[in-house]
C-alpha cells in the first residue's frame, strides 16, 4: 500500500496508540513515531520526570517542538499524546501532516490498561487531583469533542484486538486510496 500521508493516532492515554501505531507501521512497513517516547528521548526524562521538575507548561512546550521536528516526516504512523490536539500550534502542524485516526474506549477499559501497564504509570503523572476515574470522566468530557472533530476514522479499541484494530485503518486507508496524489481532507 502505497501511502504517502501519514497515520496520526490521536486519543486519550490507554486507547492503544503507541501499540497498534507500532503494529500498523509493521504492517505498511513505514516508520512509526511515538510523541511520548521522543521526548523521553530528546529530554532524558520521562513525562512524570518533567512534569514534576518543571510543570506541565514545559512538557506542552517540549511535546510542541516535538510535533514540530516531525513536521516533515511522510509515509509514517506518529502516535501523539492524549493532550497534543488541545493546543492549535500542534493541531495546524498536525492537519497537514496526515489523516487523523481516533482511537477511543470505555472509562472502564482505560483505567483497567492503565493499571495493568505499570511502565506507564510510573512515567505519567496524574493530570488532575481527582482520583483516577474522576480524572479520566473529566478529561475525556473536555477532549472528546476535538478527538471527535478532528477523526477522520474513530475506532473504539474497548472490545477488540489489535490486529483487528489494524486491519480496520488499513482498510479505511485503502477505501480511500490516500496516495501521492491525494491528499487528506479535514473536519477543522
Amino acid at each position: 500500500m502505497g501511502y504517502t500521508v501519514n497515520i496520526v493516532l490521536i486519543g486519550y492515554r490507554g486507547t492503544g496508540k503507541s501499540i497498534i501505531g507500532r503494529r500498523i507501521a509493521e504492517r505498511l512497513q513505514i516508520p512509526f513515531y511515538d510523541t511520548d517516547e521522543l521526548i523521553k528521548k530528546h529530554t532524558g526524562k520521562t513525562i512524570r520526570e518533567i512534569v514534576e521538575e518543571k510543570g506541565w507548561e514545559a512538557f506542552r512546550k517540549e511535546e510542541k517542538e516535538t510535533i514540530k521536528r516531525l513536521s516533515t516526516v511522510k509515509k509514517s504512523v506518529i502516535a501523539t499524546g492524549g493532550g497534543a490536539v488541545m493546543d492549535e500550534e500542534n493541531l495546524d502542524v498536525l492537519k497537514k501532516m496526515g489523516v487523523f485516526v481516533w482511537l477511543s474506549a470505555d472509562v472502564g477499559t482505560i483505567i483497567e490498561r492503565m493499571g495493568r501497564d505499570k511502565v506507564s504509570g510510573e512515567q505519567r503523572p496524574a493530570l488532575s487531583d481527582n482520583d483516577l476515574y474522576r480524572e479520566t470522566v473529566d478529561v475525556l468530557e473536555m477532549r472528546t469533542p476535538i478527538y471527535r472533530r478532528l477523526a477522520d476514522i474513530t475506532i473504539d479499541t474497548s472490545k477488540k484486538s489489535i490486529d483487528e484494530i489494524v486491519d480496520e485503518v488499513c482498510r479505511f486507508f485503502k477505501k480511500h486510496n490516500y496516495s501521492a496524489t491525494k491528499s487528506p481532507r479535514h473536519k477543522a
